[in-house]
């Protein structure tokens, strides 16, 4: 059976010693009382919540997984799923990062990011109930009247409600603009909507009284394509004047999706039949208002493959110590077994310092981000909030795909490590591989991501976002171009950097005669991007490290931060140059194909 240790240790050390979190907050009125102790305070009780509630039920969860009731439309999620909920809203851990006048703790998201990565760690499947949740919170807080607010707010940020986003349908996948459920009109100023949902993750469930459907339609008049969208808000129950629940919504569970992992989460087939909701934002403008949601849940996915990296990387290392097999090919390390640990052997040690590497730059990647949204949303200075913006939505895709291309990886990685046990379900490995694979399809594949990134946020602007990121870069070459204890992190980013400039620019000139271009080199360029910010991130990480050993700090948590970090470097990052020499050759080799693809 696996097991699992919250890496509060790691966490600390991003979120205190690399980004100074607490001395960030200070500048935010919001949060300017939220100090390391009460940080770390939360983090510990949620990382016992997580290893002590939700990872007991994971195997327990993939395996029984939910039950639809055809007659009655409702959904039984696996035992204990229910009681576990429970005990997360009498803890108060919905209610974490929302705001006060809701009933929220008004807490940084960013202490909220790192509960999340434990829970994802944990059992992302349970996780996904009260995640989706935040996205609904969120869009209805920026989007939503001042009715829907007092309705549906209070009971999204107690837990005892849940929300989910329901978008796509059988014939569009990604392209919502050939979507057709329909919204029709009514006297009241209520809408009837008719039509039908796939792959509604967390879409009728039997934790909470009342599902809050966020549901994308078109009205009567709306014009074709992405132009035409509207949203709305569609609960299970509909809720009474006095907020008590009134009759059940025509808004029913058709079929439970059979997947491939995530078995303890429903992922719903969801039938509209003249269910009452009512208009969120402005019509026609639904895509803006749900992309509050699936922005939270881009990034929200990236935490669900760091949490899974993370507990994989756990269970390998542990076996890795324990198995014995053969003997070291430099001659025998435990002399007094007949044969040596698995640990030993290089390569095995590869695919762990992988999965640890990837898991360390996700993590400080992840805490990057939502401290920058943190001061988006709260930080008094108005330029400090816009740059703030630009630098979420540009990290944005390349969390989304690029930790979880890495949670791939690295689960791959650690079942191997696990050889032949790796494959049997028992030991759970199996399970990590099979949840993450979802994380780099759902809420926009990893290639939708990539094209959003290079066409959108990159050459959208001129490059003036990443520019905006490559200033910070540039600042620490600055600081520590002479330090030679740095150089080994230090020269990579800044030859990257210089490197990043003129591969986005290439790519850019080829793509305005054919955009082509930009399709066949997207995917690569993502990956280069993401280890241009994992790297600077890894930079700043080992800058602490050499100058706790430098004070005369002996902890090896230092030592083991730097072992990491010039692992990276050598291995992993170096795969930059094949990704931009594959990037320059171009669609032409893709696109001449009708023979090779007849």
């Amino acid at each position: 059976m696996p097991t699992y240790n919250p890496p509060l240790r790691d966490m600390q050390f991003v979120l205190h010693e690399v980004l100074q979190v607490s001395e960030e907050l200070k500048a935010m009125p919001a949060h300017a009382e939220t100090d390391a102790d009460t940080l770390n305070a939360v983090l510990e009780e949620a990382g016992k919540f997580a290893a002590e509630v939700t990872f007991p039920l994971n195997i327990s969860g993939d395996t029984e997984g939910c039950v639809l009731d055809k007659k009655t439309h409702e959904v039984t999620t696996p035992a204990g799923f229910k009681d576990a909920y429970a005990k997360y809203v009498e803890g108060g851990w919905a209610a974490l990062s929302c705001d006060p006048q809701y009933g929220g703790q008004g807490l940084p998201f960013v202490v909220n990011q790192c509960v999340y990565e434990m829970l994802n760690s944990a059992n992302q499947a349970w996780t996904m109930y009260p995640g989706l949740s935040h996205g609904a919170y969120e869009a209805l807080v920026a989007h939503g009247t001042d009715a829907q607010k007092k309705t549906y707010l209070p009971k999204l940020t107690s837990g005892e409600w849940t929300g989910t986003m329901c978008l796509t349908e059988p014939h569009c996948g990604t392209d919502l603009g050939l979507l057709r459920t329909k919204a029709e009109p009514q006297a009241d100023g209520t809408y009837k909507l008719t039509g039908s949902k796939i792959f509604i993750s967390a879409g009728e469930h039997d934790l909470t009284e009342n599902i809050i459907h966020l549901v994308l339609a078109r009205l009567p008049d709306a014009p074709k394509g992405s132009k035409g969208i509207s949203l709305f808000v569609v609960p299970k129950f509909m809720v009474n004047e006095d907020g008590s629940l009134g009759a059940r919504n025509p808004i029913f569970c058709t079929g439970l999706e059979h997947k491939m992992g995530i078995h303890g989460n429903a992922t719903a087939q969801i039938s509209l039949d003249g269910a009452v909701g009512t208009l969120v934002g402005e019509p026609n403008k639904g895509l803006a208002a749900m992309f509050v949601m699936m922005n939270a849940a881009r990034l929200g996915v990236g935490n669900q493959s760091l949490g899974l990296t993370e507990v994989a990387f756990q269970n390998a290392l542990a076996y890795a110590k324990d198995r014995i097999q053969m003997r070291s090919l430099s001659g025998p390390k435990a002399k007094d077994k007949d044969a040596d640990p698995i640990i030993v052997h290089p390569d095995v040690r590869k695919m762990l310092l992988t999965a640890k590497a990837y898991a360390e730059g996700g993590r400080a990647l992840q805490i990057f981000c939502t401290l920058l949204l943190d001061k988006e949303h709260n930080h008094p200075d108005e330029k400090v909030r816009k740059d703030s913006g630009e630098l979420v939505a540009l990290l944005t895709p390349i969390v989304k795909a690029f930790i979880t291309d890495n949670g791939h990886i690295s689960t791959n990685a650690c079942m191997q490590v696990f050889g032949g046990h790796g494959f049997i379900k028992e030991w759970g490995m199996e399970q990590f591989v099979r949840d993450n694979r979802i994380n780099m399809i759902y809420e926009g594949t990893n290639t939708i991501q990539s094209l959003d990134l290079l066409g959108r946020k990159v050459l959208g602007n001129n490059g003036a976002s990443l520019k905006k990121f490559g200033k910070l870069v540039a600042r620490l070459v600055e600081e520590e171009g002479v330090n030679e204890k740095m150089a080994e992190f230090i020269n990579p980013i800044a030859g990257l950097g210089d490197q990043l400039t003129k591969f986005t620019t290439e790519i850019g000139f080829k793509g305005f005669q054919n955009p082509d271009e930009v399709g066949a080199a997207a995917v690569d360029y993502l990956r280069v991007a993401g280890h241009f910010v994992f790297g600077y991130l890894f930079a700043r990480m080992a800058q602490v490290a050499l100058r706790e050993i430098a004070a005369g700090n002996t902890d090896p948590f230092y030592v083991a931060k730097l072992q990491t970090a010039r692992f990276y470097f050598a291995k992993l990052f170096p795969e930059t140059a094949t990704l931009m020499r594959t990037a320059r050759a171009g669609s032409k080799v893709l696109m001449d194909t009708d023979a090779a693809l007849a």
